[in-house]
């Protein structure tokens, strides 16, 4: 079977400067502790402290006895030595290893924190934003970064608290080593910098490819949702969909593994280098140190003690450098979570004027000369609409499939800004509104609309918190639910879906008045519909707008649907073609003007009337 081409461009890859510093990212991290969790930045200080006091107990624990030993203390004096060395390596490792145990749940909370905060963003920023393919490269980004323990918005703990022991560490054996040959010291500060700049350098590949791995995470985690899907599975055995979905995950998983294996060559280097560098640092350390016992320069005691020094210190040099590098890939995956969270909005939020849905209100919204082109797109989806939407008044858009009645829509329910023109709500700019604000005075129900693997209650009221039973008990009643729910279990605690095991499926027709009855709750001043009764037969679609017309009569309306006949009810009907207004007026107007819209009803009525006489002729066959 042949595969999808799944290779996203990799030919050129623009260098980028990270937007934030490892400073920065530091401050940012512990800025959101000392708010969320300070206990995770005292765990840490207090790990480092007990850490620090283990590893100077554990340099000189063997000089003391050996200085001891050498002194002819008595047995006594001796085994106190001992004892006291003992008993403290067993304290400090056991407070560390209690410390460690403790400061995990923090971590692990601030690391949620986080995961919280992108997911707040992915819910509540501009929608122009998530229909931006580079917008959602940033949040599949920011989202695999909180995953798991190991990801940096949790492990940059454990590098800081490292790298502070391993500084504070450097500067104790540093001080012990400044009385040997100063030489010494400079070659391994300058061995030191010089892998540093290596590695930092290296280090970094990853960011520089970060969107090229977000692009394999994105197809990767797409196919695998899609193959959990149980809306797909009549699909996905009918025409052997399975076989194709697995070879097309394949391809991008061979596509990320060779993605994995450039940067480890990349790092490979780096790891070589700093092999070489080290080799030669403690090559040189050790020439200077055996050179001063060859010439009588140092005691036994003071040999072991350096000995052991020169040992904890090239390694803590290696630490550091290690945990710099590891600490600055950390940075630039936090770095990736800053940026999707501090994505500027396209719309005005908190800063926009407030509105208040109020039902006893007039609202009117106008278009004024609005046209409407995508990103990328060679023209425009609409041009030139004008259009003046009355209080109270229902409204019906119509046209062929492609025509930009959603996209109409979508401008009047401000999901998007007019390319030209603009958007009014009783005279004002909705631009300059709060856009959530705005959100609030739309009852809408779209094609795709939202059902969740929650109850009943929850999917109408759209929580789970201080829901309005009674208010939900006459939206259910006028939406023609009650008895269908009376005759479950559970009632509206019923859960809808597969997720568990009262879960039940309902009918389109049911699924549609669970919609009406999700309008209704929420109450707003007004109400759109965008084709979601396309999947029904076009009596019950009639149906259900007539029974929306009906409960929702006084409060302005619009409508989309390619069924012509369903929408006659409505005080005014345009027809949208070719992304302009090519008809408006009543249902009766524009059958006696004989225009495309009497060219469009005429043929679908003939498609019904042809459609039903096909039927008696089965039935009697």
């Amino acid at each position: 079977m042949s595969t999808l081409s799944v290779a996203p461009g990799t030919a050129k890859h623009m260098k980028q400067k990270p937007a934030h510093s490892v400073g920065e990212n530091i401050a940012y991290m512990i800025s959101l502790a000392w708010r969320q969790r300070r206990s995770v930045i005292w765990f840490a200080l207090a790990m480092v402290v007990a850490t620090i006091l283990l590893s100077l107990t554990q340099l000189f624990i063997v000089p003391s006895i050996l200085g001891a030993v050498e002194a002819k203390v008595s047995i006594a004096e001796l085994t106190v030595i001992i004892l006291l060395f003992t008993g403290g390596l067993i304290l400090l490792s056991a407070a560390g290893a209690y410390l460690s145990s403790c400061s995990q749940f923090g971590r692990i909370e601030i690391r949620l924190i986080i995961g919280s905060m992108i997911q707040n963003k992915a819910l509540t920023m501009s929608y122009p934003d998530i229909e931006d393919q580079n917008v959602r490269k940033k949040m599949d980004k920011a989202s695999m970064l909180v995953t798991s323990n190991t990801a940096a918005t949790e492990a940059v703990w454990a590098t800081l608290m490292n790298l502070l022991q391993n500084a504070v560490e450097f500067v104790v054996y540093l001080s012990l080593l400044t009385t040997l040959n100063p030489l010494m010291i400079i070659v391994v500060l300058i061995t030191t910098i010089v892998s540093f700049l290596v590695s930092n350098y290296l280090g970094a590949w990853g960011y520089r490819h970060r969107d090229e791995e977000s692009e394999y995470f994105r197809r990767m985690n797409y196919l695998s949702e899609r193959s959990r899907d149980y809306t797909l599975a009549k699909d996905v055995r009918i025409i052997d969909m399975g076989n194709w979905i697995e070879d097309v995950y394949n391809g991008t998983l061979r596509l990320y593994r060779s993605f994995v294996a450039r940067g480890e060559r990349v790092y490979i280097w780096g790891n070589m280098i700093d092999v070489v560098l080290t080799f030669m640092r403690n090559g040189i350390v050790y020439y200077f140190l055996i050179g001063a016992v060859l010439k009588g320069e140092m005691s036994a005691t003071q040999f072991v003690l350096y000995f052991n020094t020169v040992n904890v210190f090239t390694t803590g040099i290696g630490k550091i450098m290690t945990n710099l590098a590891i600490l600055r890939k950390q940075s630039l995956d936090i770095c990736a979570v800053r940026e999707f969270l501090d994505y500027p909005e396209t719309f005005k939020m908190e800063e926009g004027i407030s509105l208040t849905p109020d039902l006893r209100f007039p609202y009117q919204i106008e278009l004024q000369d609005v046209s409407f082109r995508y990103p990328e797109a060679e023209k425009n989806t609409l041009s030139h609409i004008n259009l003046t939407i009355r209080p109270g008044e229902k409204l019906a858009i119509v046209g062929l499939n492609g025509a930009g009645k959603t996209t109409l829509i979508k401008l009047i329910c401000g999901f998007l800004d007019p390319t030209e023109g603009k958007v009014l709500l009783n005279n004002t700019d909705i631009r300059t509104y709060n856009r959530r604000d705005y959100y609030r005075l739309f009852s809408a129900v779209f094609q795709d609309f939202s059902v969740l693997d929650v109850t009943i209650a929850e999917n109408i009221a759209q929580t789970d918190e201080k829901i309005n039973a009674e208010l939900m008990e006459q939206c259910i009643s006028q939406a023609g639910l009650t008895e269908k729910i009376d005759r479950l279990p559970n009632g509206v605690e019923t859960h809808i879906g597969q997720v568990f095991e009262d879960g039940i499926h309902l009918s389109g027709g049911e699924l549609q008045r669970l919609m009406l009855a999700r309008a209704l709750y929420k109450n707003a001043p007004i109400i759109v519909l965008d084709e979601p009764t396309s999947a029904l037969d076009p009596i019950a679609e009639s149906e259900i707008y007539n029974k929306y017309s009906e409960l929702t009569d006084g409060r302005m309306a619009v409508y989309i649907s390619h069924r012509l006949a369903s929408t006659r009810f409505c005080d005014r009907i345009i027809l949208i073609a070719d992304g302009s207004i090519d008809e408006e007026g009543t249902h009766d107007e524009l059958i006696a003007r004989n225009g495309h819209y009497a060219d469009l009803f005429e043929i679908q009525s003939r498609y019904y009337r042809e459609g039903g006489a096909e039927n008696e002729k089965t039935e009697e066959g």
